[in-house]
C-alpha cells in the first residue's frame, strides 16, 4: 500500500512545480520533502520524476501515477 501523505507531496510536486516550493507550501525543509518522495520511488519501484534545473521532469511513470491519483 502505498503512503497517502507521500503521495500528496507528488500532488503538490505537480501543483507547485518544485521541491522547494513544496517545502515552503507545507513548512517543511526541501531534504525531507525530497526524502519522502525517494521513498514513494522505492514503494512503486519507478523513478517518477527527474530533477530538471529549478523543476522537474515527469517520467511517464510519474504521469501515469499522478493521473490516478488525481487530485488527493
Amino acid at each position: 500500500m502505498l503512503n497517502l501523505s507521500r503521495l500528496q507531496l507528488l500532488h503538490e510536486l505537480s501543483v507547485l512545480g518544485t521541491i522547494s516550493a513544496v517545502a515552503r507550501s507545507l513548512n517543511l525543509t526541501r531534504p525531507a520533502v525530497s526524502q519522502q518522495l525517494s521513498l514513494l520511488e522505492k514503494e512503486v519501484g519507478l523513478v517518477l520524476f527527474e530533477r530538471s534545473g529549478k523543476g522537474v521532469r515527469w517520467t511517464s511513470a510519474g504521469e501515469r501515477l499522478l493521473a490516478g491519483v488525481g487530485g488527493i
